[in-house]
């Protein structure tokens, strides 16, 4: 991932100085494995224990001449041991250490975008709350429909964020796995001792019944689910864009003192924040439907997979965190103008409430179809005309049909429900959400 969308933690998680940290690591901890076997001289393994942190350019030296990066980093590894090399990657094949290592990062990775759901969360809840009773009208097919709260489009976001969380904590666990079980997985060169010790010092999973890799059903699954979070973030985003449209004008985007929204017309305040972010979404897609592909590999495995995950489940860690980093600032700074909300809500002449309209008329005896047609003759002369709906219904509804407080009463049912949920409560299955 580019410099501008890469943000400092996680992109140590997936430095390569973090990878090969984790390479040595892991072929440390198998070396005293194999010690506590009684295979590898202990002198052997705290020799590899201790030697020095692989030299980045000495294994960019190798790997040139070997085209291979793991059999370059042992040798360079095992040079840096003496008569001891000989026993690093004892047993091992490179996928023992390229997919455990792996494991690991992805699961750092969650645990800093978990952090992030929740810092969003936060920011959402208190955002819900603050409008659990700001007026506003909702729109379907980008269309008047009914009136409803800011605070209540907010706790839809709120809740999708709670969901988001729950799909990433298990996606966290299912790929926290490693393997150290050779070639083809059959342990045929190392025993299940070896790798049990290892990956609980990891704090992994062993793969269950391997190949030469772990299963890449692992991986997709969870690129998938951080592109359904992106998915979210864009849904939201979108919302935010269209209510920032000058013919709109109810929410804005945070804008900073001397920032430019155009180069060349100086009037503009672009909504480039959340733009961006549905930018980032779209990415995150075609990274989901690239793990997918990697899913078949032929028999114990080939190196189809390889070269896309390199690239694909990095970028789309970095992406998505980039991307929970900004919504975040843009939910706490969003700008919301109420009385601005008001104005559209009146603007639409009461048609807002013709479906309360049709419920009265059939409460009060008439046909389901005709009392539609009746409000639907009544909307659209109100529309043509400019006249309020009440006004061309007149006494044929009652005046509590245009009420506003039962829209506001039930949309801050769901604020108050949004409310009560603790940062702990995110992790619970909960009903119904």
């Amino acid at each position: 991932m580019i410099e501008r969308y890469s943000l400092p933690e996680m992109a140590a998680v997936w430095s390569e100085g973090r990878r090969l940290a984790l390479w040595q690591r892991i072929e440390t901890l198998v070396a005293e494995a194999w010690a506590a076997e009684g295979v590898v001289p202990a002198a052997a393994a705290a020799a590899i224990a201790a030697a020095p942190p692989v030299d980045p350019a000495s294994w960019r030296a190798r790997e040139a001449e070997t085209r291979h990066d793991v059999a370059a980093f042992v040798d360079v590894l095992a040079a840096s041991v003496g008569a001891h090399g000989r026993w690093v990657h004892f047993g091992l094949t490179s996928s023992d250490v390229l997919d455990t290592a792996l494991g690991a990062q992805m699961k750092e990775a969650s645990t800093l975008l978990s952090t992030r759901i929740v810092t969003l969360f936060q920011v959402v809840q208190r955002r819900a709350v603050e409008h659990r009773a700001t007026a506003t009208v909702g729109r379907t097919h980008g269309m008047w429909a009914e009136p409803t709260t800011f605070g209540h489009k907010l706790a839809g976001f709120g809740f999708e964020l709670v969901r988001a969380h729950r799909r990433l904590d298990a996606a966290a666990r299912t790929v926290s796995y490693g393997k150290v079980s050779g070639a083809v997985g059959n342990h045929a060169t190392v025993p299940t001792s070896v790798e049990q010790r290892v990956m609980k010092e990891l704090g992994l999973n062993a793969e269950p019944a391997a190949t030469q890799v772990v299963g890449r059903d692992r991986h997709a699954a969870f690129v998938t689910t951080l592109a359904l979070i992106g998915a979210t973030l864009e849904r939201f985003a979108t919302e935010i864009r269209h209510l920032q449209r000058s013919e709109v004008r109810e929410v804005s985007e945070p804008f900073a003192e001397g920032q430019k929204g155009s180069s060349a017309m100086p009037h503009k305040h672009n909504p480039i924040l959340t733009e961006n972010v549905t930018g980032i979404a779209r990415l995150l897609r075609g990274w989901s439907v690239a793990a997918l592909e990697d899913v078949a590999l032929w028999h114990e495995r080939d190196i189809s997979h390889s070269s896309v995950e390199r690239v694909a489940i990095p970028d789309a860690c970095l992406a998505l965190d980039f991307a929970l980093d900004r919504m975040t600032r843009v939910v706490d700074g969003l700008l919301v103008d109420d009385d601005r909300m008001r104005v559209n809500l009146e603007a639409a002449g009461g048609v807002v409430f013709s479906h309360a309209a049709l419920l009265d008329l059939i409460r009060g005896g008439m046909d389901r179809d005709e009392a539609y047609r009746v409000v639907q003759a009544a909307s659209t002369e109100a529309m043509a005309s400019g006249r309020d709906l009440r006004d061309v219904l007149g006494d044929r509804v009652g005046a509590t049909v245009f009420s506003l407080d039962r829209y506001l009463a039930g949309a801050a049912e769901a604020v108050d429900q949004l409310a009560r949920v603790t940062v702990e409560g995110l992790r619970e299955p909960g009903p119904g959400r």
